[in-house]
């Protein structure tokens, strides 16, 4: 590979050199205390804390575990979640604050203590975190979450120089944060579930809730789980339960971009508190040398502007900005946004208290996905948990919020309108990997030709509620911009909220 040409293809470096675990599908109808969907690091987790309690949990995946977001991140594990705690304090209170800081502490006590005690080669440091600004905008935000820090008693710094050679005016860091590899944490943890009888079902997809006085989950292929507890820990919601989710949360995307590192790294974990936003944090390849990870330009899910431009930008500023070689990977990674930015965790609705829901981690999902666990843990095994009140889905909403929902829901009309009103083009002169919006048989149809030069054709309208998808040329998806469903290609569901694919349309 010459030094900085891009990877044709989108591939997460934590995925390199890591055997992952394989499960069967679910193949009858069974019964369990615990139903987890979702084999991310949020189910795992949970799945791990209630096998050590004694409790029989059974946890299901639509595809294989460890697929989804937990292996598309940057893996910091901090307390350190951007401009937010001033933020807190403003929509909320200081004692709610005080609560936020102190939960993801603990999860961060709590992943550090794990691979103590599991002796987990994971690649766990503990690094400086530093929230960085170089604009004289941002100068007074930075300046208000120090304060927050002050009044929520965060121990930090407030310097002016960074130990990477980056122009800042101002920056605020906190000492003993950490970093990882997020798959060899979780393998070693599902290595220990399945000593603990958790059961695990790969490829086994969730579709529907039956809700009496105990959930039933209902699979694709018309196997059920019935159980006292249920735990939607799939990203996205698959089941809404009267929530309301689409209208409560958005889906934003971000790169991450992997370089050979050509000189010696000082150390620290980076982020910046102005857009476009740039993470930076170095991990360790076989051999032992440092892989630079520049991560940003979060942007909503199938909006904005082509999306290989996102990974461009982020090449640029690695090469400005430091000695890198070779660009060795690039991978993208999608979360959800809740309207106040904190996290619903905890029953779906106060009706249905043994429905439990995680997710709108806002891409601080390691500590996160941690405090849902154990949030998870105690409600289950009836233990208080001093943090379930600030994340609960049926919290109060902020004035900021209500400001926040009527914004994201005339967007959603907005992009919904527009695709149903614009111009489709009809050329088909496509070349090879490269996609166009055409009609076919009357229909808006997403063309997609490969590199092998053969076509695939999908009806554009997103199988959730109707909008119309966008071709996302970096990641080679169909993406809706209304609530960042994303497809493949081929039309198959990559996220959700959408549960069925994109219909495929044959020309003749």
């Amino acid at each position: 590979m010459n030094r900085q040409t891009m990877p044709q293809f989108p591939h997460s470096y934590w995925y390199e050199h890591i055997e992952l675990p394989n499960f069967n599908p679910l193949a009858e109808t069974v019964k369990t205390e615990v139903a987890i969907v979702g084999g991310g690091i949020t189910g795992i987790t949970t799945a791990y804390l209630l096998s050590k309690k004694g409790v029989k949990v059974t946890l299901i995946d639509a595809g294989s575990l460890l697929s989804g977001t937990t292996g598309h991140t940057t893996a910091k594990v901090t307390v350190q979640h951007g401009l937010i705690y001033d933020q807190l304090i403003n929509n909320f209170d200081l004692e709610t604050a005080k609560l936020y800081y102190a939960a993801n502490k603990s999860a961060l006590e709590f992943i550090s203590n794990t691979v103590d005690e599991l002796q987990i080669n994971c690649d766990f440091e503990h690094e400086t975190a530093y929230l960085y600004t170089n604009s004289d905008d941002y100068i007074e935000k930075l300046m208000k979450e120090k304060d927050a820090y002050e009044q929520i008693g965060i121990d930090h710094s407030l310097v002016k120089e960074l130990p990477i050679n980056i122009p800042i005016k101002l920056a605020l860091k906190i000492k003993k944060q950490a970093k990882f590899h997020p798959l060899k944490y979780l393998t070693s943890v599902i290595n220990e579930c399945v000593k603990h009888n958790v059961q695990f079902y790969e490829n086994t997809v969730a579709v529907d809730l039956e809700y009496t006085n105990h959930p039933v989950v209902l699979t694709k292929e018309g196997q059920r789980i019935s159980c006292d507890y249920v735990i939607l820990a799939s990203h996205y919601p698959f089941y809404d339960g009267l929530a309301f989710f689409p209208t409560r949360m958005y889906a934003d995307r971000s790169y991450i971009a992997a370089f050979k590192y050509d000189e010696e790294y000082p150390g620290g974990m980076y982020i910046s508190a102005e857009s476009p936003n740039r993470s930076i944090r170095t991990a360790k390849d076989e051999s032992g040398e440092d892989i630079l990870l520049i991560g940003g330009e979060s942007h909503k899910v199938g909006q904005g502007k082509m999306t290989i431009e996102h990974y461009e930008a982020l090449q640029k500023f690695a090469v400005e900005n430091f000695k890198v070689g070779d660009f060795l990977y690039r991978w993208s990674a999608q979360d959800l946004v809740t309207l106040d930015n904190v996290p619903y965790i905890g029953s779906i609705t106060k009706s249905k208290e043994n429905i439990l829901v995680a997710t709108g981690f806002r891409k601080w999902g390691m500590t996160t996905s941690t405090v849902a666990a154990q949030i998870f843990s105690d409600t289950i095994t009836n233990h208080r948990n001093v943090y379930k009140d600030i994340f609960a889905p049926s919290r109060k909403v902020a004035n900021n919020a209500i400001k926040n929902f009527i914004k994201y829901n005339a967007d959603v009309a907005k992009h919904l309108i527009k695709g149903k009103m614009e111009y489709a083009q009809s050329s088909k002169e496509i070349e090879k990997d490269t996609a166009t919006i055409m009609r076919i048989h009357g229909k808006r149809a997403g063309v997609y030709r490969d590199l092998d030069d053969k076509l695939h054709i999908v009806d554009t309208t997103c199988t959730h509620l109707g909008c119309e998808v966008n071709w996302n040329d970096g990641e080679r998806t169909w993406d809706c911009p209304c609530h960042g469903s994303r497809f493949s290609y081929t039309g198959e569901v990559i996220d959700g909220p959408a549960k069925e694919p994109l219909e495929r349309i044959k020309t003749t």
